[in-house]
């Protein structure tokens, strides 16, 4: 499952992410996790050392390997420069496995508790007043477009806070979005912000309460966001000192907690894959980009990359170029 955890800034997704992730992996489920915010704190929140990871190649300053990579013998794209971060894949692209070996996971990505991480990658001097932070996270939505995940298999992307993740048609490349939502009137105005911006799109949302300390936090969020809240993290020891850099085992994270954490990944497994949608989508929003901007500066049509009938799923798998 591809897995997108947002909210408010502060609200504590990043902390879900990496707590999912972990606990998805302690239980023997190949995990990949990805840092797509503005503000790269997932790697430490897996347990890394926030500044060995800073150090570390990121995706966003690997976007043209990960093009001429991912493109492969496709007839449809003679070069890399073609290739947006909408592009789909067709007959001849490269597709990418959770758990594979393969250059771009072995150049960016690192292991940590049997985890494969990678980030984004944050502004530097460079970017600063001259570049839009998606053109960062380009790398990600492209190899989410080229992704066939498998069940027992979980790709878990932080996003960046509130409703920036519409700033690109990246927040429909999951099967599950799990929004992170304190007990306070502008953490839900993020919810309902992201539900009517979904609503067109049949993106499947779910809200996982957070800092919850009482009964009236809990009917504060089941007033204002109903059925689509499926559980609550209390205020928790573990989590506190994790973020203060004790990142202990997973296993020791209150029995409450880790219960919800259980019951998000259930629900997730649960509600399965759409591959027609996935991949109707991605076309839809590849035509958009074309369309907009991509036709304009690379002088052709490509909207003709799209191949209708080609399908995402675990049937390409056996048609991998070598």
């Amino acid at each position: 499952m591809k897995l997108a955890f947002v909210g408010k800034g502060g609200s504590g997704k990043t902390t879900m992410a990496s707590l999912f992730a972990r606990r998805a992996a302690s239980l023997g489920h190949t995990v990949m996790a990805i840092d797509a915010d503005i503000n790269q704190h997932l790697a430490a929140a897996l347990g890394l050392d926030p500044e060995a990871a800073a150090m570390g190649p990121v995706l966003g300053e690997r976007l043209g390997g990960i093009k001429e990579y991912l493109r492969g013998t496709n007839p449809l794209i003679p070069s890399s420069e073609l290739m947006l971060k909408t592009t789909p894949p067709g007959p001849g692209s490269r597709l990418l496995t959770v758990g594979e070996s393969n250059p771009i996971y072995d150049e960016i990505f690192c292991d940590v508790e049997g985890i494969r991480f990678a980030a984004t990658g944050g502004f530097v001097d460079d970017d600063l007043g001259v570049a839009c932070y998606h053109s960062k996270v380009g790398a990600v939505e492209l190899m989410l477009n080229h992704m066939i995940d498998v069940a027992g298999e979980f790709v878990v992307v932080d996003m960046v806070a509130g409703a920036e993740a519409f700033a690109s048609g990246m927040f429909t490349r999951f099967d599950h979005t799990f929004l992170v939502c304190e007990p306070t009137l502008r953490s839900v105005g993020v919810y309902r912000q992201y539900a009517g911006y979904a609503a067109d799109y049949d993106v499947d949302i779910a809200v996982i309460g957070n800092k919850i300390d009482d009964e009236e936090d809990v009917d504060f969020l089941r007033e204002h966001v109903g059925e689509a809240l499926i559980g609550w993290c209390s205020r928790s020891r573990y989590v506190k000192a994790a973020e203060r850099g004790s990142v202990g085992p997973i296993s020791e994270l209150e029995a409450p907690n880790l219960a919800v954490l259980d019951a998000a990944r259930e629900r997730a497994a649960a509600a399965g894959k759409d591959w027609a949608k996935f991949t109707r989508q991605a076309h839809e929003f590849h035509r958009r980009a074309a369309e907009a901007w991509g036709n304009d500066r690379t002088g052709i049509d490509l909207a003709a990359q799209i191949v209708p009938d080609f399908v995402l799923g675990e049937h390409l798998l056996d048609t991998q170029p070598v």
